[in-house]
């Protein structure tokens, strides 16, 4: 996974960040989603490749509870980094609780965290009330 997550991410459009980084999503009947992060000069027009990769999923039909895991890669970086905030949202919202999501490091060490431990507490349908 590692080296398609490698590849992928020279897809990515980041002048601004250099940072790098690639989403493979892959639903419970096995069709994959591919993500890039995409920057805009317009900073809060840019877009993660975790919600870019979701969203694909979710333009092509797919809808919350059709996803089987998530695996993301920041390729610039030694370390393992895990989604931002935003994307957190958007993971609690559209996935099962107990959907693992695996993060990487451009070395290839791994971690895997179910939604319920990534997004804790999540802003759901209820808060709005």
């Amino acid at each position: 996974m590692v080296e398609r997550l490698m590849e992928l991410a020279n897809n990515s459009y980041s002048p601004y960040s250099h940072f790098r980084v690639s989403t493979i999503v892959i639903m419970k009947d096995g069709t994959e989603f591919k993500g890039v992060n995409v920057e805009n000069a317009a900073y809060g027009s840019s877009i993660c490749a975790e919600r870019s990769a979701i969203l694909a999923a979710i333009s092509n039909g797919y809808t919350k509870g059709d996803f089987k895991e998530m695996h993301c890669l920041c390729a610039d970086s030694d370390r393992i980094s895990t989604s931002c905030f935003g994307c957190r949202q958007v993971i609690s919202e559209l996935f099962d609780k107990d959907v693992p999501l695996y993060f990487y490091s451009n070395k290839g060490e791994s971690k895997m965290y179910k939604v319920s431990e990534l997004c804790p507490y999540p802003f759901e349908e209820d808060d709005l009330q």
